[in-house]
């Protein structure tokens, strides 16, 4: 996904795409201010119990009606396994415990907006399950009875898992 700054965040004026530290970057002519657009970073959970995983079918785009583990983006200033619990609550309706890191996903081409997915292992610790936020469903699946799955990190998860290498 391409990112696209138009207007100086410093001074307001107009940017112009020019060579700046070895790319091409929005810079300023008023103020020769440079933009550098970070990464968008998300979290996503793996929870598996009784043979089974835990997925959430999306409610919107990118690729809504599509399944994924429930995951979100982390906020500027927390923590990536508070910004998990965070999320799995608010989509799942379900209290977790982190386990461990799982992978470490670079996904900038795989039709959603994150260029980093960090991957934990979580298990339940409380709550009821209730679809929330921007899941519309959420279900437990066995390996061989999958639904349409979406983006990089839950499809090559899920391929280790039906490997038997998960």
């Amino acid at each position: 996904m391409s990112r696209i700054a138009r207007f100086c965040p410093a001074c307001g004026h107009a940017l112009n795409l020019r060579q700046r530290l070895g790319a091409l970057r929005p810079v300023c002519d008023a103020c020769d201010h440079v933009v550098f657009f970070d990464p968008k970073v998300a979290v996503a959970a793996w929870i598996r119990q009784n043979a089974r995983l835990l997925l959430v079918r999306r409610r919107g785009d990118p690729l809504a009606g599509f399944w994924a583990m429930p995951a979100g983006f982390m906020e500027y200033d927390e923590h990536p396994e508070a910004a998990l619990r965070r999320e799995v609550l608010e989509e799942t309706g379900l209290q977790v415990r982190v386990e461990q890191l799982l992978q470490l996903f670079h996904t900038p081409a795989d039709g959603g907006i994150a260029n980093l997915v960090l991957v934990y292992e979580a298990s339940i610790c409380g709550g009821e399950l209730l679809a929330g936020d921007d899941a519309d469903a959420v279900d437990w699946f066995r390996r061989d009875q999958l639904p349409p799955l979406a983006f990089l990190p839950t499809l090559a998860l899920v391929r280790r898992w039906q490997a038997g290498a998960l």
